[in-house]
């Protein structure tokens, strides 16, 4: 009894520590999305459209106690992308070819907000990529009304590969092939660049 109690105490003591200098539940969010969608999920071309899940809980919310804090959906698209490079392949031929992925950009239009207990779905497709950056777009949608609360444009960096050589193998077209950038994407790319200049020139 007394050992037993010994060990329940060590667990309960590492388990505290763990929670007090990481982030446990982000670990397990990456586990849980991958590993259903390992077991239970069919695998998805490059160009198509993939969807995770989630539960606004007292976790995600803000000052007010109503819904979702901003924090929390740029946490949630991470999960998110981690999926959608599982499921499609791409991270397994990023890797194979000894690249590596690097967020560098992310601009987020909040159109309403995710109530607390509100049930939703994150989508991620690829909608554009030039010689060394994958440009993604992401949805926030409630399942209740199938409403967009929230769209995201992110950047990727790929590092040290040939970028559009592994897109060309996983799209079975022409490595020059590009698909047609939204506008809004087209915009958003030159304001980078205009930013990446002017920090630049100050530096």
């Amino acid at each position: 009894m007394v050992v037993c109690l010994a060990i329940y105490a060590v667990f309960i003591t590492i388990l505290l520590l763990l929670y007090v200098f990481f982030d446990v539940n982000y670990f397990l969010r990456v586990a849980f999305v991958m590993g259903r969608g390992k077991l239970f999920e069919s695998k998805k071309r490059i160009d198509e459209c993939t969807e995770i899940y989630g539960l606004c809980t007292t976790q995600d919310i803000d000052i007010v106690f109503k819904h979702m804090n901003n924090a929390r959906y740029i946490r949630e698209l991470d999960f998110a992308r981690f999926h959608f490079y599982d499921r499609t392949g791409l991270y397994k031929e990023i890797i194979k070819a000894n690249g590596n992925v690097l967020q560098t950009a992310s601009n987020i239009r909040y159109r309403r907000t995710i109530p607390l207990l509100s049930t939703y779905k994150i989508t991620t497709k690829l909608i554009f990529w030039d010689k060394t950056n994958l440009f993604m777009e992401q949805q926030f949608v409630t399942l209740s009304d199938n409403f967009v609360r929230a769209i995201i444009l992110s950047k990727q960096s790929i590092i040290g590969i040939n970028l559009p050589e592994v897109l060309g193998k996983l799209t079975g077209k022409d490595v020059a092939y590009r698909p047609t950038p939204l506008p809004e994407l087209e915009d958003w790319i030159k304001s980078i660049e205009k930013s990446s200049a002017r920090l630049k020139k100050k530096n």
